[in-house]
Order: C-alpha cells, then structure tokens, then sequence
C-alpha cells in the first residue's frame, strides 16, 4: 500500500515540476515561435533538409525558453501581484531563482550552440533576441510604453530567423519578413494590454500607446494594423527578391488582414474587452494563417 501512495506521490510531485518547466519557458508561446521560424525556413531553402529543420526547432525552442525563464526571474516581485501570473512557479515559490537561473543559462548556451551549428548568422540573430527581451524590453515595461517598440523587435526575429537559417544570408527577404511579424505585434499585444489594463497597473506596467486606454489608443492599432495589410502583400510587387507571391494571394492576405481591421475599427466604436479579445484573437489567426498561405504560395509557383 505504502509503495502504491509512493509511486502516485512522485508521479504527482513530477506532474508539478515538470509544469512548473512548461510555465517558466512558456510552452505555448515558444510552439508558436518555433512554428513562424520553421515556416520562414521553408519559404527560404532551395531543398528542404529535414536535420535543419529539426536543428532550428530545438534552438528556436530553446531561445524562448531561455527569454522567458530570464524574464519571469527579473519580474518575479510584479507577476506576483497579477491574477493571470501570481501562480507561475517563482512568485507561488514552488521554484527558486537559483534553479530558474540555471533552466535560462543552458537553455541561453544550448540554443546558441544549436543555431550556431546551423550558421553563425541565426546565432547572431538568436542572441540578439534574448539580449533585447530580456535586458532592455523587459526593465523598460516599467517605465515606458514605448517598451512595446522595443519587445517588437526580439518578437519579429524568428520569421526572419527561419530564412537566414535556410540561406546564411541576410537580404531583403528576411528583412521582410521581419516587417511583417513587427507590425503585427502592435496591434496584437496592445489588445492583450487593453484586456490586462487593470492587472498590468496593479504591477506597475503601462503598455498601452500614450499610456491610455481610449480611442486615441485604438486609432494606433487601427494604423499598425494596415501598415501589417501593406506589408503582408507587398511581395506581389516582385521587388523583394526571392520572396514574391501571386496576385490572388495578396487578395486573399488583404481579406485577412481586413477581419482584424473590422475588430479594431469594432474596438474604437464600443471599447469594450469583448472587441479587444476578438482583435487579439483575430490577430494570431492571421499571423498562423499568412506564414501558412506564403510557405503554400511558395510551393505552388
């Protein structure tokens, strides 16, 4: 009886601390980095390797994780005073600093190594990454909302990643691909911030544009979020190298692009979370959805 209680305590006491990892890297978060990465890798490479695909999965995994152990270490005091991270494993003191330091570190030198072993350049941008998020977007949320400028860039680099992996240079086509995915993350974390208003006060944080939540704040979105609709499709133009799509396919960008214009003009009329949290999700349907029509675009020319 005895050994029957042992083996459920450990497997429940492994449970925790192996969902205490996934929170403390963000699983969710770094799946969906990997994914912008692998897709701007096959957009990039003339015969697709499946070691380098595997290679920039891993590295791309660890990259994040590492951003987002760093970060959960510097604003372990201000997660604990929001509902939505009060529970994550460093402010509920399920785990300590030391090993959280320690997950950040060798997820830091394992993923630069990885992605050194694919080409210099994608360690180069993989380092360039973690140093922004964490030691410049991650101090300055608390001072500025121009932080979200700053957090756009590391939040840009993986689409981008995935090409200078593919090709070892960098050119026109990864630095439109990073324009893409940087436009895109204004109109998609200033809705996570109208939502997280009154949490992100609470910590001290004010990430919305101007530092308000009204209708000069949405009329930003709004802007970023059709400067994202003229980007998406200006390889039809043909004027960015390597990287060019069909007519039909701009056309069907602009329709989704013109699903989070909807929201965000939404949003300005009623300001109400329900429109904000319809924007964001519309938003991360559109940045899964274009890296999926541009990989099919590719593939079909």
């Amino acid at each position: 009886m005895q050994s029957t209680s042992n083996s459920i305590h450990k497997k429940t006491n492994f449970s925790v601390v192996f969902g205490d990892f996934k929170q403390l890297t963000k699983v969710g978060l770094s799946l969906s980095v990997v994914f912008s990465s692998l897709a701007g890798y096959l957009l990039g490479a003339e015969e697709i390797k499946i070691s380098i695909l595997i290679l920039l999965a891993i590295g791309g995994y660890l990259m994040v994780g590492a951003s987002n152990a760093f970060n959960q270490i510097i604003e372990k005091d201000t997660d604990a005073l929001m509902k939505r991270t009060k529970n994550r494993p460093l402010p509920a003191k399920r785990m300590n600093v030391s090993t959280a330091l320690v997950i950040a570190v060798s997820f830091t030198v394992l993923g630069l190594a990885i992605l050194y072993s694919i080409n210099p350049k994608s360690a180069l941008f993989g380092a360039i990454s973690i140093f922004l998020y964490t030691s410049i977007y991650t101090p300055l949320k608390a001072v500025t909302p121009l932080s979200v400028f700053v957090g756009a860039i590391p939040g840009a680099i993986p689409f981008m990643l995935g090409w200078v992996a593919a090709t070892n240079d960098f050119s026109i086509e990864p630095g439109m691909l990073f324009l893409i995915q940087f436009f895109w993350q204004f109109p998609h974390f200033w809705a996570i911030a109208w939502l997280q208003y009154d949490e992100y006060k609470k910590a001290g944080f004010n990430l919305m544009p101007m530092g308000q939540k009204n209708k000069k704040a949405v009329i930003q979105i709004i802007i970023y979020t059709v400067c994202l609709i003229i980007v998406s499709i200006i390889p039809v133009l043909k004027m960015t190298g390597a990287f060019y799509i069909h007519p039909i396919t701009a056309v069907i960008l602009v329709l989704l692009g013109s699903t989070m214009l909807y929201y965000g003009v939404k949003l300005y009329k009623h300001q109400t979370d329900k429109e904000a949290r319809q924007l964001m999700l519309s938003s991360v349907l559109y940045i899964t959805l274009i890296q999926v029509i541009y990989v099919v675009d590719k593939f079909l020319h």
